[in-house]
């Protein structure tokens, strides 16, 4: 009878949770509609000027011209290819400091000020430093996109670190446990959560900075073919090339968030998103 009736509540939850993605999709599906009729309204009955909001029928055609150009695809490519190196690096940096300095106190709170100091600056401010140091080059925009993404790989891991239970830490250095099976057995399934929202965020603002840089500095890439086509007025390819980058985003977001749900499948916060 328990058995019967413990496999019928996982039915249910099932049922439900089905039922509750279904209705998440066609909410959004519906959002998207609904956007794609205003933004159409907006430039046919001129209420915008077209010439400055061009209708969704010409801008998804425009699209549809682009996706057939292999330049274009190389364009998205180059620019992916930059995001990535640049969240590798700065994912590997930041984790590495972030656990570093978390796992010290003393440390923790010398380096605060300068934490605090460099993480407000913009990183569109190093622009300049970026092109003197390695000119019109990929380099330069690495440059751009580690230290903004940096920032949310190490702030995360950090409170991570720092969020350790202490009756747990002194449990394992009184049954003496080595440095290696601490991170493995302590830190790692403590600072996790922090390090996976930290990389959802800075995939993010890592492909932010990617197409800034290649705007800015003249990579090549989907940056520069936006400041191109604004250069030279048109304008339904710049809306065009917008939607391919908010849809890469999209993509990145989504990817990320899988990403998240499978590692963190045992974690409270994932398990509680999915009961609800």
């Amino acid at each position: 009878m328990t058995t019967a009736t413990s496999s019928a509540a996982l039915t249910g939850h099932r049922r439900r949770h089905r039922l509750g993605s279904l209705r998440r999709v066609l909410l959004g599906t519906l959002g998207v509609v609904g956007f794609l009729a205003v933004w159409q309204l907006l430039s046919t009955l001129r209420i915008l000027n077209p010439e400055q909001l061009p209708s969704a029928t010409d801008t998804f055609a425009q699209l549809s011209v682009l996706l057939r150009d292999l330049e274009f695809w190389r364009n998205i490519g180059r620019t992916m290819t930059a995001w990535a190196i640049g969240l590798v690096i700065a994912t590997i940096v930041g984790t590495a400091l972030g656990t570093a300095i978390g796992m010290v106190p003393v440390l923790r709170r010398a380096t605060h000020t300068v934490v605090e100091f460099l993480r407000p600056i913009p990183s569109v401010a190093l622009i300049p430093l970026a092109i003197l140091v390695y000119g019109l080059q990929m380099p330069a925009a690495l440059i751009i996109i580690v230290y903004a993404s940096f920032w949310q790989v190490f702030v995360q891991v950090l409170y991570g670190v720092a969020d350790i239970d202490t009756v747990a830490r002194d449990t394992a250095r009184s049954f003496g446990l080595t440095r290696a099976s601490q991170l493995r057995n302590l830190v790692l399934p403590t600072a996790l959560p922090y390090l996976m929202t930290g990389l959802r965020l800075a995939a993010a603002v890592a492909l932010i900075l990617a197409v800034t840089a290649e705007m800015t500095i003249g990579n090549p890439g989907l940056g520069r073919q936006l400041t191109v086509a604004s250069g030279i007025g048109n304008i339904t390819t710049v809306y065009a090339i917008v939607i391919v980058t908010g849809a890469l985003g999209l993509l990145i977001n989504i990817g990320f968030r899988a990403i998240e749900r499978r590692t963190l499948s045992w974690h409270q916060s994932v398990r509680g998103d999915e009961a609800g």
